[in-house]
């Protein structure tokens, strides 16, 4: 009987074992997410995990997730041989099929960026060799744009040029290599990037016009003066030859677009759309308003502000700031903080009525432009957001446009960009962490 027993409790030690080692096999899958950037990789955050950043610890609901999956996995496809991806031409509109259209500069950066943001690497995740391809591309087309002043493509006529501009192909990329790069350590191909990054940034300040814009505007050319401000900060934080006068210019021309005591916006650039005009002074307004609230908020912990004392100028003046330096930032901060409820607004946000690539790049800097500003509101922004985006996207997985820019390929990286945003916190973070006037 002793030894029955015996069996029986080392039988039933070993079917216990047997079962926990089942289940914990089963629930393996459940800790592993689709993409899962390195150690190292400024992308720290995962869609689905928590962010490194207090201010933006949210967990991504399994809806999005899955949306953003299929999303993926579309544009994959309609990746072509050379690594890049085409919008088609603005006279051939009709055409959806990505693989009957052009490649250009400006849509592949665009859906490398979605890919980065997504989680993959050149070295990690699912879409790690398209990533390498589009890459390389994007690199071949800079190295070899030495007869292009502004640009760095001879493709005229796209989608992305004629409603944002002639030098946008420069632009994205550019924002694209300050991204890329952030995720090398060394060795020969950072270096590469890192010399192409300076060409990008060279052709954008030579393209900029004495108010601050970029020549060659589109139909909505604010847009592509918004996104060159944009491709200077990235490229500054990443060492790049920027010119800080001709940022500083690239910033004020945007921020001067909103008047933030009457709420007007000059839609002049901005084919006469509120949004696209006020996200741009959202985003450029982002970063110094930034160094604002965190200055003073400071000097009020050290004694040297009372706890009441306004974010104005002359308050910026008690604290060390210049004349001109209080009011800059001062300006900034107003802006950013009139501005940012504005572009949220309903009627605002129906843009040009319906729903194309120029609303879906509007609603990108909006996000982005909080995240960098540091602001609590974001979460709120993010679920009406993807909210907006859940319901519109085709049943294939893609997103398109239903006017001006309306590729499929442009509007669902665009689209994808926003849904990952809470991905790209640290790097954008660290865009809006100003260093300079202030004490």
């Amino acid at each position: 009987m002793k030894t029955i027993k015996i069996k029986l409790v080392a039988f039933l030690m070993i079917s216990g074992a047997f079962l926990l080692a089942f289940s914990l096999k089963r629930e393996e899958p459940k800790k592993t997410r689709p993409f899962v950037p390195p150690l190292g990789c400024v992308f720290r955050t995962v869609m689905g995990e928590e962010s490194s950043e207090d201010h933006f610890k949210y967990k991504t609901p399994e809806n999005v997730l899955a949306s953003v999956e299929r999303g993926l996995s579309w544009i994959a496809q309609a990746q072509n041989n050379n690594g890049g991806w085409g919008a088609g031409s603005h006279q051939r509109q009709d055409l959806t099929d990505p693989h009957a259209v052009q490649t250009d500069p400006a849509t592949t950066a665009m859906v490398a960026m979605a890919l980065l943001r997504s989680g993959s690497t050149l070295t990690e995740g699912k879409y790690s060799k398209e990533l390498k391809n589009a890459l390389s591309y994007l690199l071949n087309a800079v190295e070899t744009s030495g007869n292009q002043p502004n640009n760095i493509t001879s493709i005229t006529g796209t989608q992305i040029q004629s409603k944002l501009g002639a030098n946008i192909d420069v632009i994205l990329t550019s924002q694209f290599l300050s991204n890329i790069v952030e995720t090398l350590t060394g060795g020969t191909l950072k270096e590469r990037i890192k010399k192409c990054q300076n060409i990008c940034v060279s052709k954008i300040q030579a393209a900029q016009d004495n108010n601050g814009s970029i020549t060659g505007s589109g139909w909505a050319g604010v847009l592509q003066s918004s996104f060159a401000n944009n491709a200077l900060e990235a490229a500054e934080a990443q060492g790049a030859d920027v010119d800080r006068a001709k940022l500083q210019r690239a910033r004020d021309y945007q921020k001067n677009n909103y008047d933030a005591k009457t709420g007007d916006v000059n839609t002049d650039m901005g084919a006469g759309i509120v949004l696209y005009s006020v996200t741009g002074s959202v985003r450029a307004s982002a970063k110094e308003a930034r160094k604002v609230e965190e200055e003073v908020s400071k000097a009020k912990k050290e004694g040297r502000l009372a706890n009441n004392a306004p974010p104005t100028a002359e308050t910026l003046q008690k604290i060390g700031y210049s004349k001109d330096e209080a009011i800059r930032y001062s300006t900034a901060y107003d802006v950013y903080q009139s501005a940012k409820v504005k572009a949220q607004r309903e009627d605002v946000m129906d843009g040009f009525g319906n729903n194309g690539g120029e609303e879906f790049l509007s609603y990108l800097q909006t996000g982005e432009a909080m995240i960098i500003n540091k602001d609590n509101s974001w979460e709120k922004w993010y679920d009406n957001m993807s909210g907006r985006l859940l319901k519109i996207q085709n049943n294939d997985g893609s997103w398109s446009g239903h006017h001006c820019i309306t590729s499929p390929v442009f509007c669902t990286a665009t689209c994808l960009l926003i849904l990952a945003v809470n991905n790209d916190v640290d790097n954008l973070t660290k865009i809006g962490a100003e260093k300079g006037a202030g004490r």
